[in-house]
């Protein structure tokens, strides 16, 4: 198996394992709550660009 070297793939990847598991197993993040919606955003805008 090969992990992907692009940048905006690997976070996207990582946001969704997040939302996966806090959605499926009803995990908190409290504090840390902040760092989902900075992952979308940052695979979101490397997707636009091309990254």
């Amino acid at each position: 198996m090969n992990i992907t070297k692009s940048p905006s793939t690997l976070l996207l990847a990582i946001y969704l394992i997040i939302i996966g598991c806090s959605g499926a197993f009803g995990i908190s993040l409290g504090a840390l709550s902040i760092i989902v919606p900075c992952l979308a955003i940052a695979a979101g805008v490397l997707l636009l660009l091309g990254k």
